[in-house]
């Protein structure tokens, strides 16, 4: 008996078509349909699942190998490192899930350059307190239950992002599995454009085995709540937004709009972090956002940043195909601002969410890397059940748009594409799919193949 599986009598009887379930490589564990764990394993933070087969490989030789497997089967191929992806695209339907969570490992390499590696699998909040004991800190979205392995390769606008940058940014070296199941390492200087490609759109060339990253000295930080009154949107936020952009770099913030309520006042989250443990530093950084709309109600705490990114480890248990979209943008202008609270009032959107970027994001080249968004101050995301409501209301905001985070965004229509990776960048990155994965494996991502 399999010691990786406990299944039920009828788990047979739930196998999916179009895999060879008993070819599968004895020494790997896998889930299966009706096995105990397949409910832990077969969604996401917000997009039910249904797999044919979950991987879980634990080395990048079990990785290569499952990867072998994944090729010959004529289904859909997701991986998966934390599970928490709003895009959805780290599960399937039918298809086989290759789950990296079991490489979770977090290693200071070098105390002196403050140089860390980290498995795929390893989730942000167990990285921040793992870092917390040296005083160190790395921006990495804004929740800690989030995998290292997907964000790191798409971008990482964090907490901290307008003093320290992307997670990317701090991304020395990877090594990683690649279609023909060869295991490479990619920095400056050792495969380097690959490692240029890895830093913004990672899930295209392969499965990153581990990162090295080059952290930050971050101690306690100024974290805020701040709910105001949001009767007027439009002026909110150009209002917030301008804040922001004069805002020192040390404070980072963001912005959630929901929905409209019946008989209920119409309010605004604003969320700041401050990379100062002072608090006359904090309140002053703070200030300017509390004064943009009536403040009605906050909560500020100085804790550590381990602290803010703490989330409980769980499993996640997401059911339908909620809709998300995604966009960076330079500055919120007053025409954005209007077409945002259009889509706010109009109900389409469950919430609106902003968060800062800017700052050290932009002082990074546009060609240094693959992320194609330096000149954005702020990511945009509307997060709905209906593509059919949604779309022609974030379609008329386009003009305004700059660009696109690929981690929140479920449209697959062509377009995208280009909005996510504009010229030169879209060029440079076909030429490194041609070479590094001619065959398309790694296609149920933002794909970029023409």
């Amino acid at each position: 008996m399999d010691s990786a599986r406990i299944s039920r009598p009828d788990a047979r009887s739930r196998r999916h078509p179009g895999i060879a379930y008993d070819a599968v490589p004895a020494h790997l564990e896998r889930v299966e349909p009706g096995d105990a764990g397949y409910a832990h394993v077969r969604s996401t933070y917000l997009r039910g699942g249904s797999p044919g087969l979950v991987l879980r490989p634990g080395t990048p030789a079990e990785v290569a190998d499952a990867l072998a497997f994944a090729r010959t089967q004529p289904v859909k191929l997701a991986i998966r490192s934390g599970g928490h992806g709003i895009s959805g695209r780290s599960t399937n339907h039918g298809g086989i899930v290759l789950d990296v969570s079991r490489l979770n490992t977090i290693e200071v390499l070098d105390k002196a350059t403050r140089r860390v590696r980290l498995g795929p699998g390893a989730r942000w909040s167990d990285v921040a307190a793992a870092l917390a004991p040296y005083g160190w800190g790395l921006t990495s979205g804004d929740h800690g239950g989030v995998g290292v392995g997907g964000l790191a390769t798409a971008g990482g606008i964090g907490w901290l992002a307008r003093e320290h940058g992307l997670t990317i940014d701090h991304l020395r070296a990877v090594e990683l599995v690649l279609a023909d199941g060869s295991l490479v390492r990619a920095d400056d200087t050792e495969n380097a454009e690959l490692f240029w490609g890895v830093r913004g759109a990672g899930a295209n060339f392969g499965i990153v085995t581990s990162f090295e990253f080059e952290v930050d000295e971050v101690g306690d930080v100024g974290f805020a709540q701040l709910i105001l009154d949001a009767a007027d949107p439009a002026a909110l936020l150009r209002d917030w937004g301008a804040a922001v952009e004069a805002a020192p770099r040390d404070l980072t913030s963001s912005l959630i709009l929901g929905r409209p309520q019946p008989g209920r006042p119409s309010i605004a989250q604003v969320m700041a972090v401050v990379d100062a443990d002072d608090a006359d530093t904090v309140l002053a950084r703070l200030r300017p956002l509390a004064a943009v709309a009536p403040l009605l109600d906050h909560n500020i705490q100085i804790l550590p940043y381990a602290a803010l990114m703490n989330v409980p480890a769980g499993p996640h248990h997401g059911q339908g195909e909620p809709v998300s979209r995604s966009a960076l943008a330079d500055h919120l202008t007053p025409e954005l601002a209007e077409a945002a609270a259009r889509l706010v009032a109009s109900g389409e959107t469950y919430f609106f969410h902003i968060r800062a970027a800017g700052g050290a994001v932009a002082d990074v080249p546009a060609d240094a890397t693959a992320y194609a968004g330096r000149s954005a101050n702020f990511s945009l995301a509307a997060f709905g059940s209906s593509r059919a409501g949604l779309d022609p209301l974030w379609d008329a905001m386009r003009p305004h748009f700059s660009g696109l985070y690929l981690n929140f965004e479920t449209d697959t229509r062509p377009e995208r594409l280009h909005d996510a990776f504009p010229e030169p960048t879209l060029s440079r990155l076909r030429e490194l799919k041609r070479r590094y994965d001619p065959g398309n494996v790694f296609r149920d991502n933002f794909a970029i193949t023409p």
